[in-house]
């Protein structure tokens, strides 16, 4: 007889209850700092028209990168890659009735088809933030002042983690004093994202094919290195002032060579990188002032950011960061209710009930034919702190004992005291 494989989907995970302690954890501080800054919790569908990501993602990520299907009445269909095509039509469907500014935020599965490797799979989580209704550098500095505050709540100080900015206007300024054409531009950004993500020489290459000749690109390597750019640039100036003024100056730079590769981007752009540069980005965002645009007229302009689970939980553990929770396994259970015997069962599940009741986490052992001290080692070995037994003894004079794994201590008391004595324990 074959047997199926234990091996999750190629580009997939498993998460045991150890796993999910962790990334609840993440998902906590995410949440945690989110609403901190007044941002609301939302969510969209798993699977989109794969003609909402090619007007909005570009042709690299919808031909390369995605999952796609085609539904029963022939409708091509997608697994979201990401998160913004959704938001932007979320917000048109609802564009008169929201209070600007919108500040949202969602933690969800994406899914890309691409090489499995080290720090990415074909499906993650995603922590987005945005902020919509105003184009201001002060929008632009909140954003990214989140994320220096979600690194520090982690964990992880400006000596370890460093956010590069730049802007996509100030970018296409200077590529216009190139004389790179407008038509050409989109390309470039993505010849500019993918440089420390090739060769030198196909990064080189690449370039020719976009049409770029020697000159235009000698020009343009110089300017990816020059990091006095960034004071032609008012809001850039105003974006790094008000994230000293926020107590987060030791954290940002200017980094030219920082264009993020969708197309959407329209003004500042930002990743955040380890400083010791082992890992890929940890997140990066930007502000994108067409929003709407395939949806309504209207103007509705955006800044925002994106941040993986994967490298992110790499690096917290590279640095040691993250919680010790596999050590410490904390239960989800306060106490045990053992069974003595078959006599015993109704008792015992009249005892969980109203423990229960009182927002007491309770579990019953399944077996009541399971020796005493079977399930007392179970309860030990799940870091349950209390059990509660009950034998032939206790039963006659209606009182229970309550058993503390940790000492071994224990307490009679009246069946009807239970509740209010384990509510005083747990305290």
């Amino acid at each position: 007889m074959s047997y199926l494989s234990t091996q999750p989907v190629k580009g997939f995970r498993d998460f045991y209850p150890d796993e999910m302690a962790i990334r609840n954890w993440l998902f906590g501080k995410m949440r945690t700092i989110s609403r901190l800054y007044g941002y609301q919790e939302y969510d969209g569908p798993v699977v989109e028209s794969v003609h909402l990501y090619e007007a909005k993602s570009g042709e690299e990520l919808v031909k390369d990168q995605t999952f796609q299907m085609q539904d029963k009445g022939g409708r091509q269909l997608a697994l979201r890659p990401e998160m913004t095509p959704s938001l932007a039509r979320m917000v048109a469907a609802k564009q008169q009735q929201l209070i600007k500014p919108v500040r949202w935020f969602t933690i969800g599965p994406r899914f890309r088809y691409e090489a499995p490797q080290k720090g990415r799979a074909r499906e993650f989580y995603q922590w987005d933030i945005d902020c919509l209704g105003y184009s201001s550098p002060l929008s632009d500095a909140e954003i990214i002042a989140i994320t220096c505050h979600f690194f520090e709540e982690i964990g992880l100080t400006h000596n370890e983690i460093v956010i590069k900015i730049n802007n996509r206007k100030l970018m296409d300024f200077k590529l216009s004093l190139l004389e790179i054409p407008l038509s050409k531009r989109p390309g470039v950004f993505r010849l500019i994202d993918k440089r420390d993500k090739m060769t030198h020489e196909k990064w080189r290459q690449y370039a020719h094919h976009i049409g770029l000749s020697d000159k235009q690109l000698s020009a343009l390597t110089k300017l990816l290195t020059d990091r006095d750019v960034a004071f032609e640039s008012e809001e850039l100036t105003e974006v790094f002032s008000t994230l000293k003024d926020l107590g987060f100056g030791r954290f940002v730079e200017y980094d030219p060579s920082v264009v993020r590769g969708l197309e959407y981007y329209t003004g500042t752009v930002f990743e955040a990188r380890d400083r010791a540069g082992k890992f890929r980005a940890i997140l990066g965002g930007g502000r994108y002032d067409n929003l709407v645009e395939l949806f309504s007229r209207q103007q509705f302009s955006g800044i925002g950011f994106a941040c993986g689970d994967m490298v992110l939980m790499e690096i917290l553990e590279t640095y040691g960061k993250l919680p010790d929770i596999q050590r410490r396994r904390p239960s989800p259970t306060d106490v045990l209710v053992t069974l003595f015997d078959e006599p015993m069962v109704r008792q015992g599940l009249a005892i969980a009930h109203f423990l229960r009741k009182a927002g007491i986490r309770t579990e019953i052992f399944p077996d009541y034919t399971t020796k005493l001290a079977r399930q007392l080692k179970y309860a030990d070995a799940m870091k349950i702190p209390y059990a509660i037994i009950i034998g032939p003894d206790e039963q006659k004079k209606s009182e229970a004992t309550i058993k503390k794994l940790a000492d071994g201590s224990q307490q009679t008391v009246k069946q009807k005291d239970i509740v209010r004595k384990m509510i005083s324990l747990l305290v």
